[in-house]
């Protein structure tokens, strides 16, 4: 039963955090070029992903005749005669806009700063030199793509300007006219409005956040980079192996756009319905870990939302905070979420995780340090799980306290076949021993499946809640990091083999026992020690804890009696040739 134990924690442990440590190791592939997943036949759906338009379908959704039709008159022509900058500025963010494709040339953060201590800037400036600036315009004619994003428009404001207030950028060269109308307010949202027109028929050209984020500076970093949006009641958070660079979907969409890590860019339709959302997925050279001069290709991903000719919606640009996600009002159909709450993706487990980080954030407005919140936290809960624990443990000594019998028994039955029909008077027996001796056979299973979603949700909460992001506690300058110094790792390593020790083991063999009594704990600190400080404190505190609950254990008299026949085992195993 021990050995069957062992064998459990060893592959939760795997599934846990195997694919974790993978990504973290090698970094992210670069060869899937799959599409996005669809929803499922059970959920009203938008429309399959569709090639891009033609030329001629890009220039009128609906072609006039040519009976009826007046000739379309040349517009004005609009051009500025140099490049400018206009700075709009609130106590969030800063951004800067050039009028040379009316775009965004940074996109600050004020409460934020990058891993140097510098203001944070959303705008990758390595992927949008390469591939678009935010707010530039996504249509699938390449050419006409780059004439709408260099041209140089005519500004209604320059300068420094504060919120609240309004930007408007026009171009026109005769036939393209194009305006784009930003309104800015003091939250993380704006306002955007596009016109886009040839010769006075719509254009598809889509108001774009085109490839990654400012704080994607590693391999790692940009492959947590996601495409996400929901439709009805449902969300979906597409990693970069699932996206394809410029496939469209086509339907109702509350909102959509791509995020990274901790950050996002999200487009809010005015109206939901008939909306085009393009997955934008392109290849940048990124350092291979921090610090490293060694680069690798990565996915930076984006995404373009709109509609042809004339688009409303909002642009959500800003931390994945979930009181800030929250505050956002997002225009619904189908019962959906009325905010952006599910862009933080908590995982499977998120009807667990939300409510462990609200009590987290509540916790630290009294504490008012996220370290020691997690640590009153894990102490509570590792507390009210203790029942569980003990149940757990009784359940494997009174198994273990069953196993000479048990073997007894399938000694005896040995020599029959599994087909022989005596065979089922050995399940009989064992199962009148289990009774008389009061054994559950899963009893030891059981508590520990009850553990393992809050292990899980725990797992999920921490690194993707931004809170934690450059959060100090103790030697530790950001919880959301490695351990520098590897001390909470060692602790860990340290307290799960005190813990191996100190369960009796009468079942098992002393040699495999000094060998899982090792192996065990340096196979999870060698997952452990390059994931974030945050989760190292929780499982270190969760191990030191689990300590004192074993301890309690082995002062009961059946966990003496356990240890007895552990002692006395190892004895006769030494006493053999």
């Amino acid at each position: 039963m021990e050995q069957k134990f062992l064998l459990v924690f060893l592959l939760m442990a795997i599934a846990i955090f195997g694919a974790q440590w993978y990504m973290k190791k090698y970094g992210p592939e670069q060869k899937s070029s799959a599409r996005p997943n669809q929803p499922t036949q059970s959920t009203p759906a938008p429309s399959s992903p569709a090639p891009p338009p033609s030329t001629s379908q890009q220039q009128a959704v609906q072609p006039r005749s040519k009976k009826h039709a007046p000739a379309p008159q040349p517009a004005a022509t609009k051009e500025a005669q140099s490049e400018s900058e206009t700075v709009i500025e609130n106590d969030l963010y800063r951004i800067t806009f050039s009028n040379r494709g009316a775009q965004t040339k940074s996109w600050i953060l004020k409460k934020y700063q990058d891993d140097e201590g510098h203001p944070l800037d959303l705008v990758n400036q390595t992927a949008a030199a390469k591939y678009g600036y935010p707010l530039s315009l996504y249509t699938y004619d390449e050419s006409v793509r780059n004439k709408l994003n260099s041209a140089l428009y005519l500004a209604s404001e320059t300068g420094d300007k504060t919120t609240p207030t309004i930007l408007t950028f026009e171009y026109s060269d005769g036939g393209l006219v194009v305006k784009k109308s930003l309104q800015f307010d003091k939250s993380y949202v704006i306002k955007v409005q596009t016109s886009v027109f040839q010769n006075g028929n719509p254009v598809y050209a889509f108001p774009a956040w085109p490839a990654g984020f400012g704080d994607q500076n590693t391999v790692y970093a940009y492959g947590l980079g996601q495409f996400e949006y929901q439709y009805n009641s449902k969300t979906e958070h597409l990693s970069y192996k699932k996206v394809s660079n410029g496939n469209t979907l086509r339907g109702s969409f509350d909102w959509a756009g791509a995020s990274s890590q901790y950050f996002a860019a999200i487009f809010i339709p005015n109206n939901p319905e008939n909306q085009n959302v393009v997955s934008l997925r392109n290849t940048v050279d990124a350092p291979s870990s921090a610090g490293s001069n060694q680069t690798k290709p990565a996915d930076a991903l984006g995404a373009a939302v709109g509609q042809p000719g004339e688009t409303n919606e909002r642009l959500f640009v800003g931390p994945k905070s979930l009181e800030v996600l929250e505050a956002v009002s997002v225009p619904t159909i189908n019962g959906a979420d009325k905010d952006l709450r599910s862009s933080l993706n908590f995982g499977y487990f998120s009807l667990i995780a939300r409510p462990l980080f609200i009590w987290l954030r509540w916790t630290n407005q009294y504490v008012h340090n996220w370290g020691w919140s997690i640590v009153l936290q894990t102490l509570i809960i590792t507390l009210a799980l203790f029942p569980l624990r003990i149940s757990q443990i009784k359940s494997t000594l009174k198994m273990q306290r069953v196993q000479p019998q048990m073997k007894a028994i399938q000694e005896k039955y040995k020599k029959y076949s599994m087909r022989d029909p005596r065979k089922q008077d050995m399940q009989k027996e064992i199962g009148e021993l289990y009774k008389r001796e009061g054994v559950n056979p899963v009893g030891g299973c059981l508590p520990m499946l009850v553990q393992l979603p809050f292990l899980w949700a725990y797992y999920r909460m921490l690194p993707a809640v931004i809170d934690l992001r450059q959060a100090h506690w103790l030697w530790i300058h950001d919880l959301s990091a490695r351990d520098p110094y590897l001390i909470l790792p060692i602790i860990m390593v340290i307290s799960m083999f005190i813990m191996q020790k100190m369960m009796p083991q009468a079942g098992m063999d002393p040699t495999q026992q000094r060998m899982m009594n090792i192996m065990m704990p340096a196979f999870m600190g060698f997952i452990f020690y390059n994931l974030a400080a945050g989760l190292n404190l929780y499982y270190a505190e969760s191990n030191i804890i689990m300590i004192g609950q074993q301890w309690v254990m082995n002062q009961t008299k059946l966990g003496r009696e356990m240890r007895e026949i552990a002692a006395k085992r190892a004895r006769k195993k030494d006493k053999k040739p």
